[in-house]
């Protein structure tokens, strides 16, 4: 097959996973959220949490639905563009995305009905039991989904039968293989930071409208407590992703560092443009024995480059590359962010400091932007293979000409932007409205559109800031 069709293959591909991970990567931790905002309803009796339960249960469902349809797209994809590699592998890839369904997508989808519209149908605690189940169903298809891909990157468990086909050997070394722990915990983490600086992004958005907004102050105070304690241990799981992927992948890791020489020990290379054809990475700029510290965890450890490769192994360097460093430069910034809420609700001004909530609205949707750069890394620096080093792309491929690839790219690219533009103009869209209004009264008094009266807004009193939940 030419290399036009292959790249088209893989670039349809790229952008329908680009749109699809986007909504189970918000889904997996608003799923939580949510259990945990129902959760503290029951405990406490504050009817401020069921409101702001209700506020982004219809966010959850309009998400979770495009979610689905745009992961049924995807699917499809294996049989039109990627039959070369269904046939090869789906001995152990279709078992595994079953038990997805069977699983994850059957508890999601029967506990669903519950959470959205049981409320007033079912007992506090059947409803709360639903969202709970909702919540690990998003968790567990996470569990199998990272499963297939972390095999496609560290095969194990596998044989090859008589006539090339990969076939289970062990399913417990196949599910549990050797980057899975790692990826899982990376990904769930990061699914969690998605959805807490999207959450800390709409309440900023209605404390800067009204700061007495209790349901806004739940969202902003909730989230910035995930963020200061969940990044630094993603920083720290993203360390321990690191050193796996320099022992299963370690020509990902060269592309990723920009290193075309072997070194011991290296810089790190934080700006630059790795040029393939000259074996360089020009207009760098190095922070002496970094790079060495970071992946071996000692000044003098030997950093792999691309020259220890066959030219024909390495991953487009460019890509991974910056990518990479888009990722970690997100990360950075995160933990920015958390640090300074954490100063702010200190000094008791969390929902007084007008810039940190714009730089939150700002970071808003940074998380989805750190999530694409991650599987940009993990997928183009596992090139050029589908199941790493032992089956090649363009190896994988239908036997379908360029033209078909290309008209059928071009419809994906119409129809997600009109059908999903519209998915996600109504989510901007309930994520405007005043999350203390979503009931219309609240015990008895009308509330206004900015949440409060004016006379509340003349006559803040200590009960304005002690929401700190």
């Amino acid at each position: 097959m030419d290399s036009i069709a292959v790249d088209l293959a893989r670039f349809q591909f790229a952008f329908t996973i680009a749109f699809h991970i986007i909504f189970p990567a918000f889904t997996i931790g608003l799923a939580s959220f949510l259990a945990v905002l129902e959760g503290l309803w029951l405990w406490t009796g504050r009817d401020v949490y069921l409101r702001v339960f209700k506020f982004w249960l219809v966010i959850f469902a309009l998400s979770f639905a495009m979610g689905v349809v745009s992961g049924i797209v995807m699917a499809y994809q294996f049989g039109t563009n990627w039959s070369a590699f269904a046939d090869k592998t789906g001995a152990v890839i279709g078992p595994l995305m079953g038990y997805e369904v069977l699983t994850a997508f059957f508890l999601e989808a029967g506990f669903l009905g519950i959470m959205l519209f049981g409320m007033n149908r079912v007992g506090k605690k059947l409803h709360f039991f639903a969202t709970v189940v909702v919540a690990i169903g998003t968790a567990l298809s996470a569990f199998w989904i990272l499963s297939v891909n972390s095999w496609m990157q560290t095969p194990a468990g596998y044989a090859i039968n008589e006539i090339g086909q990969f076939v289970p050997a062990s399913w417990l070394e196949i599910i549990f293989n050797p980057s899975f722990p790692f990826r899982l915990v990376h990904m769930v983490l990061a699914a969690y930071l998605t959805t807490a600086f999207v959450v800390a992004a709409v309440g900023a958005y209605h404390l800067l409208r009204n700061r007495f907004s209790e349901a806004a102050q739940v969202m902003f105070s909730m989230a910035m407590w995930m963020i200061i304690v969940v990044t630094p241990i993603q920083m720290i799981a993203g360390d321990y992703h690191g050193l796996n992927t320099l022992e299963h992948q370690p020509a990902k890791v060269a592309a990723m560092e920009g290193h075309f020489d072997s070194q011991g020990p290296a810089p790190l290379i934080l700006f630059g443009w790795p040029d393939m054809e000259a074996g360089e990475t020009k207009y760098k700029i190095e922070v002496p024995y970094l790079s060495s510290i970071i992946l071996t965890h000692s000044l003098t450890g030997v950093v792999p480059g691309l020259n220890d490769f066959p030219r024909e192994d390495w991953p487009p360097a460019a890509i991974v590359f910056v990518s990479f460093r888009i990722m970690v430069g997100i990360g950075v910034l995160m933990l920015l962010v958390g640090v300074w809420g954490l100063w702010s609700r200190f000094r008791g001004r969390l929902y007084e400091s007008e810039w940190l909530q714009r730089a939150s609205i700002v970071m808003g949707p940074t998380g989805f932007i750190a999530i694409i750069a991650g599987w940009t890394t993990t997928e183009v620096g596992r090139q050029p293979y589908t199941v790493y080093g032992l089956l090649r792309t363009a190896d994988s491929v239908s036997p379908v000409a360029a033209p078909a690839v290309w008209a059928s790219l071009v419809v994906f690219v119409v129809v997600y932007f009109v059908v999903f533009g519209v998915g996600i103009f109504y989510i901007f869209r309930s994520m405007g409205k005043s999350p203390d209004t979503s009931h219309g009264v609240e015990e008895g008094v009308p509330v206004r559109s900015a949440g409060i009266t004016p006379a509340q807004a003349l006559q803040p009193n200590e009960g304005d800031r002690s929401h700190d939940d």
